[in-house]
């Protein structure tokens, strides 16, 4: 058999394998089984360039990162849908559509909450994909889709052009799922599916939207030269033989029975793994569609019936605390259970201690709960008049009620979050931060390793690292002796970093890696640094009295303390390797421009940082000093415009002690 057959059956294979696990959800293999399939795939592709194609499996990992996305023009407009919110307009528009369509047939589908996209075939060949926009213009998304395993990359006995709209989506799974790895990784958290399908739809990076493990639906057709079809449903079943993943829909004669659909559609929401945020009603016939026509803003033979807000009455049984991964105390309302949205609710958010208190909520209070669209419910407003005598406003605790540790207000205020160096409950973000690239850099140490160490009860404090028996790390899922041998090299291997980033690695609030680099120049040894007042670390550049004051709180506590000395006696470094140079610079800012040729900017900068100085990225009247290597630009004129000092190199270097010359007196020059 020659390579070009060995690759089409290859290709062939997975394709169809693609379409039973991600379109019928039913897979026929293990995910082992198919990985091998596309190994041998990868490899014959690698070995044989000239038989890679567009529509290969192995095309879908993403490809080059954009510098932006092209506009496109949509061939036929995108257009948006009527909105209806009651039984009544419902009607209105039943009504509308018998004045010009006789014995209307309707065809309902559940209104998919993501983003809107058409997507682009010729002579059966994905070529291109395209964001709705503004319905006549839209973004080029077609890197992006290719990585959704869903969507065919090629279609057998399709039309020479074949145009189809449908609904990306994030499943409701995998939406938490990747909620929960941010909240490890320190992140800010998405605020629902959409705007998460959304933003990795948009991303420059296809890489990015691969890793996303984006979905998509699709709910029509907007353009084929192939002979028409007679109403939407015979389109949509043809589209689905293609091979595509279509809508569910029913088909309705009488309003009566659309709408019990609907409101059953919307008690059973919960069953699609996408969120919806209504129902479609869409006139079948497409001869009467051209008869009804549009206006300028949507079709006249289509609506969305907009599902309002569900509330009802439940009273506030108590009030439990959770603590977040990353050390926020989460207050949540157990209410008495009552029916939302399809689901039974039992519990609701209450956010934080501003939203508690800006609604007087109370234990025993009597709630109004609703479920809009949200994962999870939430209290609207107290019923005051049904309110217990003998409650009193409800007060977040003053300690961690995981750890005992001491709880702090975030300097925004909004949230309130757990101290505690060691607090079980932040375990996973904890290590997983100590780990990481700019900390202390433990290669192999990713979120999922992390998790199974902690599952398997060998780690509980970061010092637990470096205490790990290679047999035991050895029997945990997909390690095996050798992965073994390499993580516990690489956990070895940190114990000499820099005193900087096991400052970072700590993860004390505000204390980042340029902090951590100041601070372990300045005091040299951990033991310094711990034994600093509040007062001494105000006097450094860039250490404010916030900053000062989580600092010396940190080192304060006994948990801080345990995890020291633990990791003292582990033999984790505690010295800066950097020398120790004091605040020569400090109270000085300074900008760098043009090309230095003893070192890069960034090592400049830092020897800067090392002096006290702070280093800026645009010139202003605060600037203190401008140094200028070869082909300065804009910033140098700047600086001269506004009288700013300005350096060579050659200054620059004697300034820090680098080449000979009167450092004093190029410092007393800047400081005039």
């Amino acid at each position: 058999m020659d390579h070009k057959t060995q690759v089409e059956q290859l290709r062939g294979a997975l394709n169809e394998h693609n379409y039973q696990y991600y379109v019928l959800d039913a897979p026929t293999i293990s995910d082992f089984e198919y990985d091998k399939l596309l190994r041998q795939l990868e490899e014959l592709e690698a070995a044989h360039p000239e038989l890679i194609t567009p529509d290969s499996p192995t095309q879908r990992v993403g490809g080059k990162a954009l510098d932006s996305f092209q506009q496109v023009t949509h061939r036929v407009p995108l257009q948006s849908l009527q909105d209806v919110f009651s039984p009544d307009e419902l009607l209105d528009f039943d009504r509308r559509v018998r004045e010009s369509a006789d014995s209307p047939e309707y065809l309902l589908e559940p209104k998919v909450d993501g983003l809107s996209v058409a997507l682009e075939y010729v002579d059966g060949v994905f070529v291109r994909g395209a964001t709705r926009g503004d319905g006549q213009v839209g973004e080029d998304v077609t890197e992006n889709l290719r990585t959704i395993k869903s969507i065919p990359m090629k279609l057998k006995n399709a039309p020479p052009v074949l145009i189809v709209r449908g609904e990306v989506y994030m499943p409701r799974k995998t939406f938490e799922k990747l909620n929960e790895e941010r909240e490890l990784r320190g992140e800010a958290l998405l605020a629902n599916p959409r705007n998460a399908a959304a933003g990795s739809m948009r991303q420059l990076d296809p890489k990015i939207a691969a890793a996303r493990g984006l979905d998509m639906v699709v709910f029509n057709i907007q353009y084929t030269d192939r002979e028409p079809f007679a109403t939407d449903s015979a389109a949509l079943d043809w589209l689905r033989e293609l091979r595509f993943k279509v809508i569910d829909y029913r088909l309705f004669r009488d309003m009566e029975g659309i709408q019990s659909a609907i409101f059953e559609l919307g008690d059973q929401r919960e069953k699609y793994p996408f969120d919806i945020d209504g129902a479609v009603v869409k006139v079948n016939s497409i001869t009467q569609r051209d008869g009804l026509g549009e206006t300028a803003k949507f079709p006249r033979w289509a609506a969305a019936y907009k599902y309002p807000p569900e509330q009802k009455e439940s009273v506030v049984e108590d009030i439990v605390v959770q603590v977040g991964r990353t050390g926020v105390l989460t207050p949540k309302a157990v209410v008495a259970p009552v029916r939302l949205a399809g689901t039974t609710v039992t519990n609701a958010t209450l956010h934080n201690q501003d939203f508690i208190a800006e609604k007087d909520i109370r234990i025993g209070d009597t709630v109004i709960v609703q479920k809009a669209g949200e994962i999870i419910p939430e209290i609207v407003s107290v019923v005051k008049e049904k309110r217990p005598e003998g409650t009193k406003p409800y007060l977040l605790p003053t300690v961690c009620p995981v750890c005992g540790a001491a709880v702090a207000r975030d300097e925004d205020g909004a949230h309130i979050r757990c101290t505690g160096a060691e607090c079980p409950a932040q375990l996973l973000r904890t290590l997983t931060h100590f780990a990481s690239r700019d900390a202390m850099d433990i290669e192999g140490l990713g979120p999922a390793v992390v998790e199974g160490l902690v599952d398997a009860g060998l780690v509980k404090t970061p010092a637990d690292l470096y205490r790990l028996d290679r047999d035991e790390v050895a029997k945990l899922e997909r390690m095996g002796k050798k992965s073994a041998d390499n993580l516990l090299a690489a956990i070895e291997k940190s114990k000499g970093n820099d005193l900087s980033k096991l400052l970072f690695a700590f993860g004390i609030r505000q204390v980042g890696q340029k902090a951590g680099k100041i601070l372990a120049a300045r005091f040299g040894s951990l033991d310094a640094l711990a034994r600093a007042t509040e007062e001494e670390l105000t006097t450094i550049n860039d250490v404010g009295g916030i900053t000062a004051k989580y600092l010396t709180e940190w080192f304060a506590a006994p948990q801080s303390r345990h995890l020291i000395a633990a990791l003292k006696e582990a033999g984790v470094n505690m010295d800066s390797q950097a020398t120790p140079v004091g605040d020569k610079l400090a109270g000085l800012t300074f900008v760098l421009t043009g090309e230095l040729s003893a070192c890069s900017r960034k090592e400049a900068g830092d020897k800067l940082e090392a002096l006290g100085a702070k280093v800026s990225g645009s010139v202003s009247k605060k600037t203190g000093c401008v140094v200028a290597g070869e082909a300065a630009g804009s910033k140098l004129r700047k600086a001269q415009e506004l009288g700013v000092p300005v350096l060579d190199e050659e200054q620059f270097l004697i300034l820090v002690g680098e080449r000979e010359g009167d450092s004093d007196a190029l410092l007393e020059q800047l400081k005039k």
